[in-house]
């Protein structure tokens, strides 16, 4: 059992939270949930031991293995993916070394009565014991089966690690924690660089593999998936709900709405008592009863009411400019890089209006085929865009092309027109920019706000085929919501990148399936396609195996 105890974070002065205190116990799948900035990532850090609390403690078992994912962070650059998800069982083996180094000591020595060699015994019979206790395993196979689950393919096991992106050194660094099995996992997004079918092995991992986990993630469905418990942070303190994220949000609102009867209710009384004190406080024969109320109001415990988000944007794209009948139309188009063969005789339309996903797993070619639609690359075979088609493209470079000299403010404003105009702000604080933040320059944002506000821009211009991919990286759950409404709502087509099923849900109408060499058209929505496609994983499991 882990047990965080009256722990407290001020910066500047101002307290973020105070006396949060709770137990994480064995089997708890925890959903850390509250607004950007509530103190949900500061939280985790200070469970993980990466940072220190102001006031109060964690404390835990001695032998007790608690692994941490942050958002952000690079592997070593000085050994192969194998070699790096390897050093999970360091520990392990570097126990192995001291045993046999300790026993080469214990047969090489001839000091037998000494004190030095009574404490190598002692030794060598400590880690003995720790060392053979730990069950017996086949470490090689135990890596190759998390790499291979979190996408890597048995070619990539030999590269060095450098020849990878941050995303994948992510994977890398989440094969590690959970190869080492610990006591309680720590994940900070743990999906944003992961396909559909690694999501899906990391959550039938931790519901059925691990220990207790804490998460803080945007992913819905994953989070509702996976937890049986959420603790809510906000104003400054903790909600502890044994549920999961969807049963939450009801029970949240039950709060919420008791909290403001509450306060209507003490509203009222306030209301009543100071109309008393102004009514009698010149008045001689009630001077005992003025004075018995002004201490009750001064010793008043105010009732609060937790924070909850009652803007209601309603954020709407530009009327899509009219386009052809079909905005795609792919016919045998293939695409190699030298001898490496991304996909062969694809062929498929998007019609007007089609609302599609490009799903499958990374490298199998979903951003080659953007990349060709969009004219950036040379291919064979033949791809035409529709007449008059006004193509809005979403993708991480995006937020490398803004002008790193205007404010947060100023890159709107400079390409808003018609109402928006007058909703500028609440766009921003739609998208997390609020208060001092929008008259930041573009140059000292964080990768995450460059992209959110990227996507802003994309929202103000007048296009008839969105092609978004990973649009929902760095966004939280209100704003993913507000996206997703305005894209169901757009009347041109859409092409969406993704590996957010709750995304996809509701908006994508058919799926595109990038794999094996090939592009499969599926005539069903995400979750028609997903049925199928976790049978089709079993029986390619069954096969590996």
């Amino acid at each position: 059992m882990i047990s965080v105890d009256a722990v407290g974070v001020e910066f500047s002065g101002t307290t973020l939270f105070s006396n949060i205190t709770f137990n994480i116990n064995n089997n708890d799948r925890i959903a850390l949930m509250g607004k950007n900035g509530a103190g949900k990532s500061t939280l985790l850090k200070i469970i993980a031991g990466v940072n220190k609390p102001t006031q109060g403690k964690v404390s835990f078992p001695s032998e007790s293995v608690i692994a941490y994912l942050p958002q952000h962070l690079l592997t070593d650059d000085d050994c192969s993916v194998f070699e790096e998800a390897s050093k999970a069982f360091a520990k392990i083996n570097n126990m192995k070394v001291r045993i046999d180094e300790l026993n080469h000591q214990l047969e090489t020595r001839t000091d037998y009565e000494s004190e030095a060699y009574s404490k190598i015994i002692e030794e060598v019979s400590e880690l003995s014991e720790k060392f053979y206790s730990i069950e017996e395993v086949n470490f090689d196979a135990e890596v190759e089966k998390t790499l291979l689950g979190l996408g890597f393919v048995r070619e990539d096991f030999t590269k060095p690690t450098n020849e990878f992106s941050g995303g994948w050194r992510m994977r890398i660094e989440l094969a590690k924690i959970l190869l080492k099995k610990p006591d309680l996992i720590l994940l900070d997004e743990p999906t944003n660089h992961l396909d559909i079918e690694s999501v899906q092995w990391l959550e039938n991992f931790l519901k059925n593999s691990a220990k207790g986990v804490m998460v803080i993630s945007h992913d819905k469905a994953f989070v509702d998936n996976l937890t049986n418990r959420t603790i809510e942070i906000t104003r400054g303190r903790i909600y502890d709900y044994r549920t999961n994220y969807s049963h939450y949000l009801e029970l949240r609102k039950e709060r919420r709405e008791q909290q403001q009867k509450q306060f209507d209710d003490q509203a009222k009384q306030i209301a009543e008592i100071q109309q008393f004190i102004d009514r009698f406080k010149g008045t001689y024969s009630k001077t005992l009863q003025v004075q018995s109320r002004v201490k009750m109001l001064e010793k008043m415990e105010i009732v609060e009411v937790d924070e909850v988000d009652t803007s209601a944007l309603n954020l709407k794209f530009p009327p899509a400019p009219r386009s052809g009948k079909y905005p795609v139309i792919v016919e045998e188009l293939s695409k190699s890089y030298g001898d490496h063969l991304v996909f062969k005789d694809a062929t498929f339309t998007i019609a007007q209006g089609d609302k599609v996903a490009f799903v499958g797993k990374n490298g199998e070619g979903k951003s080659t085929m953007v990349k060709a639609i969009m004219g950036e690359i040379d291919y064979d075979g033949t791809l035409q865009v529709g007449h008059n088609s006004k193509i809005g493209y979403f993708a991480q470079n995006q937020a490398a092309m803004l002008d790193e000299n205007l404010t947060v403010f100023q890159t709107v404003d400079e390409i808003a027109q018609g109402d928006i105009r007058t909703k500028i702000k609440d766009l921003l604080g739609a998208f997390m920019f609020s208060g001092d933040t929008i008259d930041k320059k573009v140059k000292v944002l964080s990768g995450g706000e460059r992209t959110r506000l990227a996507m802003i821009k994309l929202l103000l211009q007048p296009v008839n085929l969105l092609i978004l991919d990973e649009p929902t990286n760095h966004l939280d759950i209100k704003t993913k919501d507000i996206l997703k409404d305005a894209l169901k709502d757009f009347e041109g087509t859409i092409i969406l990148v993704s590996h957010d099923r709750d995304f996809l849900d509701g908006l994508a109408e058919k799926v595109f399936e990038f794999g094996n060499k090939r592009i499969r058209e599926h005539f069903e929505d995400i979750n028609g396609f997903l049925r199928n496609k976790k049978m089709e994983n079993l029986k390619e499991i069954e096969r590996t195996k």
